[in-house]
């Protein structure tokens, strides 16, 4: 399962997950055209794919999305991706509380929801399998992003926390979890903020010269998922090109 799958990072994560031996549920928010178009690219792969709309944040809606996943078999492996960065850069002083709010249910009370139910569902404590969880975060939780997305890059910081802990209490019980935290990436994410070209404006100033690629995100997540990170737990990988 793939929060946020229908484009940019997400949408890289979903197919390359199939590309990998997955069925792939990619779960959006709105645009279900969008969707629909990952989740063929998934199918011609030679794998199965769900789409499911739901509010990450919204504690029914995750339930209906986990609920829904059990169509394509138990559930294995789950990609916390969605997330979102409220509006157009500005200071702290500057934001209005709502929107604060909203990036921290989306960023972390999603991740919280989400994670939960996959426990309950992958868990040998429950009579699960076991599985894998890949925390998506953001460098910008080491930076505090000032003058940007300070609400956004704490949310991110939580997320962190969030990894190593569940990681510690759910090891033994066949999950592991573990976080990818990538830098500047060329996605549209920049462009739902209000900032379209801000990748290829800052992109230069990353130390490797330019923003990432959400293909380059998603093939550490896929790593992270797969029998090759057997001992890597609780990890937070850095993916930022240096930055």
């Amino acid at each position: 399962m793939v929060t946020g799958g229908s484009r940019g990072i997400g949408a890289a994560i979903c197919t390359l997950a199939a590309a990998h031996g997955h069925d792939v549920v990619v779960n959006y928010a709105h645009d279900a055209e969008a969707a629909e178009q990952i989740a063929e690219q998934v199918r011609q792969r030679g794998r199965q794919a769900r789409t499911v709309r739901g509010d990450v944040s919204n504690e029914s809606d995750v339930k209906h999305l986990f609920d829904a996943a059990e169509d394509l078999g138990p559930l294995t492996a789950l990609v916390n991706n969605a997330g979102i960065s409220g509006n157009r850069p500005a200071r702290l002083d500057e934001q209005d509380v709502e929107t604060v709010r909203r990036v921290l249910d989306v960023n972390v009370t999603g991740v919280f929801l989400c994670c939960r139910e996959a426990v309950l569902r992958m868990s040998t404590r429950y009579g699960g399998t076991g599985g894998a969880i890949v925390n998506v975060s953001s460098s910008a939780a080491g930076r505090g992003s000032p003058g940007e997305w300070v609400h956004y890059a704490a949310s991110k910081a939580a997320v962190d926390t969030l990894t190593y802990g569940l990681a510690q209490e759910v090891a033994r019980e066949g999950i592991r979890v573990n976080g990818v935290s990538h830098g500047l990436v060329d996605s549209d994410f920049h462009a739902t903020a209000g900032v379209p070209d801000r990748a290829q404006q800052l992109g230069p100033g990353v130390p490797l010269g330019r923003a990432g690629r959400p293909q380059e995100i998603a093939e550490a997540v896929v790593w992270m998922l797969s029998p090759a990170a057997s001992f890597t737990v609780g990890a937070i990988l850095q993916v930022n090109g240096g930055r």
